[in-house]
């Protein structure tokens, strides 16, 4: 089978082609034909080696990718899929056989759901991964409806998500966002939107004198986000951070690799955007051989959505 991958770390250009054997199917595993793949900036840090050390003992070449829509061709003793089922899965390539870039991936039936009908292959694979990261940091948070939250980086992938399922749960959303994307944000179900920036805790406090009871920071801006919440409330982070906010604020590191057998949250995930309540990620749709030059428009930022490779 074909998969996109590297043998050496380094920039987009070490991304090429490889022929790989269709990997082996276990008991509670199913194996998925991938129509598509989406890059995410977690696929640039694998392939620039930044996590290399987590891929202990495999031998090159390694495949990047962590999230995929397809069909199942084969399914392992005791799951609840048969071949033929469409689906969307998230990957983890420093566990299954190869990460999402690979006409075949095989992983765990938890780790995936059936696709509603009218949801496309492209917009499917945008949702496991980044879905279930917003999901993860809504319950970090847990606040109860009507509750207020700050989200910055709304405009962005998990960001987008994480205000649809905070307007899906009934909260009052606070998010950020540059002049040219306020009303795309809006549109996702923001209550209100401020200037994203340095001052955005300022800008938040003006909405929100007392602060907001849970935030979410998207855009890592870690302690500059620190004064838009009240006293004793919840930060959210997508990536790891050092330092407290303090004033009795709990702190939550999403890692979504670590939750990434959480079935309830990628059902979740799905049955709303079945019903229309989560929008799937803007997509650019690319030909797996393109890889790299998807990698190299992801680094360059001004993505809105996901670059979606098809296999």
């Amino acid at each position: 089978m074909r998969a996109i991958g590297l043998d050496t770390f380094g920039g987009p250009e070490v991304l090429r082609a490889f022929d790989l054997p269709v990997p082996a199917v276990g008991p509670g595993e199913i194996r998925i034909r991938v129509a598509a793949a989406t890059v995410n900036p977690a696929d640039l840090v694998f392939r620039a080696g930044a996590r290399s050390d987590a891929l202990g003992t495999r031998t090159p070449p390694h495949v990047p990718g962590m999230e995929a829509a397809g069909t199942v061709g084969a399914a392992g003793e005791g799951v609840p899929f048969a071949p033929g089922d469409r689906v969307m899965a998230i990957v983890s390539p420093f566990d299954s056989p190869t990460g999402a870039y690979a006409e075949q991936v095989v992983v765990p039936a938890e780790q995936a759901v059936v696709i509603p009908a009218d949801l496309d292959f492209a917009g499917a694979a945008t949702l496991p991964m980044n879905g279930m990261t917003a999901a993860l940091a809504l319950e970090a948070l847990g606040l109860e409806k009507g509750a207020t939250l700050g989200v910055t980086g709304a405009a962005g992938a998990v960001g987008g998500l994480v205000v649809q399922l905070a307007r899906a749960a009934g909260l009052v959303v606070l998010a950020d966002a540059a002049p040219a994307d306020a009303e795309r944000v809006r549109a996702l179900g923001a209550d209100h939107v401020v200037e994203r920036g340095d001052a955005v805790a300022a800008h938040l406090r003006a909405v929100q004198p007392d602060g907001v009871d849970g935030l979410v920071d998207c855009a890592v801006q870690d302690e500059l986000v620190d004064a838009a919440i009240r006293d004793g409330g919840a930060l959210a982070c997508v990536r790891p951070r050092r330092t407290s906010p303090g004033r009795g604020i709990e702190r939550h590191h999403v890692l979504v690799t670590r939750d990434r057998g959480r079935s309830d949250l990628l059902e979740r995930v799905r049955d709303l955007a079945a019903a229309g309540a989560l929008r799937p990620l803007d997509t650019r749709v690319r030909d797996a051989a393109e890889a790299s030059a998807a990698h190299d428009e992801l680094a360059r930022g001004g993505v809105r959505g996901r670059i979606v490779l098809r296999f």
